[in-house]
């Protein structure tokens, strides 16, 4: 039996590596937003020290069910405060390593859910 990939309406992660993303093979080397409603885009944010309740303000805009944050090499929590609009708008949130981000990025858009990675590179 030949087995064939789901495909992802829209955007997908095709690579990753240490400090940088590639989307649809196009490398990235800072951090971005992606989701199959609005394609890839960069996210003003250097590094997890550098975020702010504004980040996720931003996030909260779009349309999704749920966030994946990546948070970079390891993880690291969002302070609950800085994810006060994505609660509001009963959207969840999943913090994992940038790596794991990737992945679950790619196998819940292939199942067409409403999902956002936002990635820390």
């Amino acid at each position: 039996m030949k087995l064939q990939p789901d495909a992802i309406q829209g955007p997908s992660i095709t690579a990753y590596g240490s400090g940088w993303v590639a989307v649809n093979g196009e490398q990235y080397h800072s951090s971005i937003i992606i989701s199959a409603a609005t394609g890839c885009q960069a996210w003003d944010c250097n590094s997890f020290d550098a975020l702010t309740p504004h980040h996720f303000e931003q996030l909260a805009m779009m349309d999704a069910e749920m966030i994946l944050f990546g948070s970079g090499a390891t993880i690291r929590f969002a302070r609950p405060v800085w994810l006060q609009a994505l609660y509001a708008k009963r959207i969840g949130v999943e913090t994992m390593d940038t790596q794991a981000a990737c992945r679950t990025y790619n196998f819940l858009a292939s199942e067409g859910r409403k999902v956002v990675a936002a990635l820390l590179l």
